[in-house]
């Protein structure tokens, strides 16, 4: 190993310590970044179970209904639900419980709470990521464009995207179910659908009413930061050296300019989210948004324990994957442990 090395090239052996250190530079990050996922994890985990304890009204009024019990079925029903335990026995019990994948029994429905989370899990996940790939693709491509090509058009496009950014999510969602599926009758206005043609269909308005402002937004974000690439001073001498166009853009303008844009990208993907919840309940898609909103509205408890700790994890785990990101596509975010 030694003999190789003494016979390496000065400037080979340069680069394969500089990859060497940004190798360890990014498994530190990535180390770093689950040890902080966990630990934030457990803090949501505190702060949602805490927060329905301290909420108005007992869990053993929603248990009975406000009807008279005898004293022997409140202590049945305090067991069940360990409501006879201490606040730090009953947070362990639930805990423990959802590391192996049990958040408890509804309230409300008497069955399994993974079970009904799971039954209206996947609505959220395919209308998230259905808005996450609008978001990306229409967003990116017309902020790259209009970013490279300035001119009329592109003004215009900008104009009508700065437009879309102050169109609330219920506002329109309610234009495109009159255009496009009571006016037109193009689209499907309620439900889920049926198999993933149907699945799709039904998912194409509420996709638009949820990524129609983020797109604007990314597509704007996109715009700035390619046309401040243009202007900068290694992209004016890498255009001098009489590298192709087509170079430039890939390796200096898109590269640099990935790396806000990812941030911003992410964050706002990850907002889509929480946003479902009035996209879901405006096309009636029985997804976890409006799951959530019925199990608030009747004192479900372990339900809404559930999808709130879902989606902070979501939200949590999407952000540490957009970190990692970071430190893939900017080596000196890696060899500073993580800060840019």
């Amino acid at each position: 190993m030694s003999a190789l090395m003494a016979t390496t090239p000065p400037v080979q052996k340069k680069k394969c310590s500089a990859r060497l250190s940004h190798s360890i530079g990014v498994l530190r990050v990535i180390g770093s970044r689950v040890l902080g996922l966990f630990i934030t994890l457990l803090l949501s985990s505190m702060v949602v179970f805490g927060a329905l304890l301290i909420a108005p009204g007992s869990p053993l009024t929603f248990l009975t209904q406000g009807r008279s019990t005898s004293p022997e079925a409140i202590a049945a029903l305090e067991k069940q639900y360990h409501l006879d335990e201490s606040i730090p026995a009953q947070y362990w019990h639930w805990l423990s419980g959802v590391v192996q994948g049990d958040f408890g029994n509804s309230i409300l429905y008497k069955d399994s709470v993974a079970s009904l989370v799971a039954e209206r899990a996947m609505n959220t996940v395919v209308l998230v990521a259905c808005a996450a790939v609008l978001i990306i693709v229409v967003g990116l491509v017309l902020g790259v464009i209009t970013g490279l090509r300035p001119g009329r058009l592109s003004s215009l496009a900008m104009v009508v995207a700065t437009g879309a950014m102050a169109v609330p999510a219920f506002v329109a969602a309610v234009v495109l179910t009159l255009v496009f599926a009571v006016q037109l009758g193009w689209l499907p206005a309620f439900g889920p659908g049926d198999g993933f043609r149907g699945r799709i269909e039904h998912m194409i308005l509420p996709a638009v009413a949820l990524a129609l402002s983020s797109v604007a937004f990314v597509a704007r974000l996109t715009q700035t930061a390619v046309r401040e690439e243009l202007t900068s001073e290694h992209v004016q001498t890498a255009t001098s050296r009489g590298l192709p166009r087509r170079t430039v853009i890939g390796r200096h303008v898109l590269r640099n300019a990935a790396i806000p844009i990812l941030t911003v990208a992410g964050l706002t993907v990850a907002g889509l989210i929480a946003a479902s919840v009035i996209v879901e309940q405006a096309f009636q898609l029985n997804g976890l948004g409006s799951f959530l909103v019925t199990a608030v509205q009747q004192k479900d408890f372990p339900v809404v324990q559930a999808i709130c700790l879902l989606y902070v994890a979501a939200f949590i785990v999407l952000n540490t994957l957009i970190d990692v990101a970071y430190s893939l596509l900017d080596p000196r975010i890696a060899m500073n442990g993580g800060r840019p």
